[in-house]
């Protein structure tokens, strides 16, 4: 890392990468957290502990419905049926696709059970059993996300979760956006709220007079929402923690300079906080997807065009990323794609644009971000499953390993545990 310098492009940034300073880059290249949100959304979860319906109410008037009232809470069924059948020809067709793509894969990585016998006899089973309940965030701030119902929503349903959710901000008419009911209707969702924000991930923790609690919380949303996800992490399980959308592109004299640029800036589209990255391998690709960028709008949020001095350092750099989404517009995509470790979803190819995977690839756009594709993964049926051992130990197994059981109670200082144990010894 030698430079850095803004381009006339707006947020595009031109940095120069080190063989060896990969993992400096991309430390440097995330925004710092922002400040102050812990404590003000510690406060909004307390106040809907403490009084329920009332604080989602002042919640949603005080955030764009002045109106609001506690009997718009839960969005009735029929207003859902109006909304789905109202819903543009083209809209549903659309929903319906990204379902049946999303469902597909889903099944697919349904987790099994298993069933073994041990070598002294016992018996152990494992099952795989989803949880109660799931309540899916679908943002709708700066604009709905349909499609992140879907892909809340469907993996659940996959799981075999009985109870599925959804919490959507009400606009400033009181109202959830009527393609995210559409939706619903869709999937067959008839649990809708018009409760948004940290209230909303609140409400579906702890719940309160109108809303049930649920056992997961799913889905994207602001940095509050992520916040509010931490803290009530414990009394429900979450997905992750889902910050903002970001895109690392490698790509090399044969890349499609165009499509790789609108790539970047469709990342980018998300937010002022979203980063898209162009890991360049030669030089003529960074600058001809710096002249394509120069002739588009501005970005909303930030581009750097990162010039590597080989394959192996674009590697490296997208490995200590971590991207979001990461796209291999290169000679090579598969011996390449053999190469990554850590990112949320790979997209191998020229025609494998990660717009593809925010609708309609199959994939799920619920993703690991801020570099936590190092250790999680992206939303899934095992999001909503919990695995549960069922034993049974036989005369023998008691017998064989009662012994065992006994010098490691004594070391820890359980003596009931060996008694408790003991007492099942036949001979």
């Amino acid at each position: 890392m030698s430079e850095s310098s803004p381009s006339a492009a707006g947020r595009v940034e031109r940095v120069s990468v080190t063989a060896g300073e990969e993992a400096s880059l991309a430390g440097s290249m995330r925004e710092p957290i922002e400040t102050g949100v812990a404590s003000t959304v510690a406060e909004a979860i307390a106040d809907v502990r403490r009084r329920g319906d009332a604080a989602l109410v002042d919640h949603a008037r005080r955030f764009g419905a002045p109106d609001f009232g506690r009997e718009q809470l839960r969005v009735p069924p029929d207003a859902i049926a109006r909304a789905t059948a109202a819903a543009a020809p083209s809209l549903r067709d659309a929903i319906e696709a990204a379902a049946t793509q999303v469902r597909e894969v889903a099944r697919a990585l349904v987790p099994g059970g298993a069933e073994l016998e041990l070598a002294h006899g016992q018996r152990i089973a494992v099952r795989t059993v989803p949880v109660a309940g799931v309540g899916c965030y679908v943002p709708g701030g700066r604009a709905p996300y349909p499609s992140s119902l879907v892909m809340s929503a469907v993996p659940a349903q996959v799981a075999g979760v009985e109870r599925v959710v959804a919490a959507s901000p009400p606009g400033p008419d009181g109202t959830v956006d009527a393609g995210i009911l559409a939706a619903a209707g869709m999937l067959g969702i008839d649990e809708v709220f018009a409760v948004g924000g940290p209230a909303a991930v609140a409400a579906l923790a702890f719940g309160t007079e109108t809303i049930s609690p649920v056992a997961v919380v799913s889905g994207p949303g602001s940095s509050w929402v992520q916040e509010a996800k931490r803290q009530v992490l414990g009394q429900v399980g979450i997905d992750g923690l889902a910050g903002p959308s970001e895109v690392l592109v490698i790509a090399d004299g044969d890349a499609d300079p165009v499509a790789a640029a609108l790539d970047l800036l469709a990342q980018a589209e998300h937010g002022p906080d979203s980063i898209a990255v162009l890991a360049c391998v030669g030089p003529a690709i960074g600058e001809s997807v710096t002249a394509v960028l120069d002739e588009e709008e501005p970005p909303i949020g930030r581009v750097v065009i990162a010039q590597c001095p080989d394959l192996d350092s674009a590697v490296a750099l997208a490995d200590a990323f971590a991207p979001e989404h990461l796209e291999l517009m290169v000679r090579d995509p598969h011996d390449v794609a053999a190469r990554i470790r850590h990112a949320g979803a790979v997209f191998v190819g020229p025609n494998a644009a990660t717009a593809f995977g925010d609708y309609v690839a199959g994939s799920n756009h619920v993703l690991p971000t801020g570099g936590a594709a190092r250790y999680a993964s992206a939303l899934g049926p095992a999001t909503y499953t919990r695995r549960m051992a069922v034993v049974e130990m036989t005369d023998d197994a008691v017998s064989g390993l009662v012994g065992h059981l006994a010098v490691l109670a004594d070391a820890e200082g359980f003596p009931l545990h060996r008694r408790s144990a003991e007492a099942r010894r036949t001979e």
